[in-house]
């Protein structure tokens, strides 16, 4: 049975997994949209979201929690420009909108972007 395995595991160990959401969540911060598969996004969209969340509050623990995961220059675009356009809202900082599949290999394309 497959209960309480919620997270995709994309073929990498722990290691190489967190460091892909961790290249993720900084193109995203950074650019403001990114173009990739749909299972990848479907699970950047919560790490990225708790990250909004966090930096809303706009302290030291913050923004040392957020250097940590994304770091330094994503840090501060985070607290500084993101975070506070998301003052008033209770949540869904981030949009998935699909694309056609890639033609390589087939795979399920989607844009994720902040709304």
């Amino acid at each position: 049975m497959n209960h309480h395995k919620t997270k995709r595991k994309f073929g990498r160990v722990r290691k190489v997994r967190n460091a892909l959401l961790k290249s993720l969540a900084l193109s995203l911060v950074l650019h403001g949209r990114i173009q990739t598969t749909d299972a990848k996004a479907r699970e950047l969209r919560p790490y990225v979201e708790k990250m909004v969340t966090q930096g809303r509050s706009k302290t030291v623990t913050a923004r040392r929690l957020l250097s940590a995961k994304i770091g330094v220059s994503g840090a501060e675009k985070m607290v500084n420009d993101i975070s506070p356009k998301y003052m008033t809202r209770v949540g869904g900082y981030t949009r998935i909108t699909k694309l056609p599949r890639r033609l390589s290999d087939g795979s399920l394309m989607a844009v994720i972007e902040f709304v």
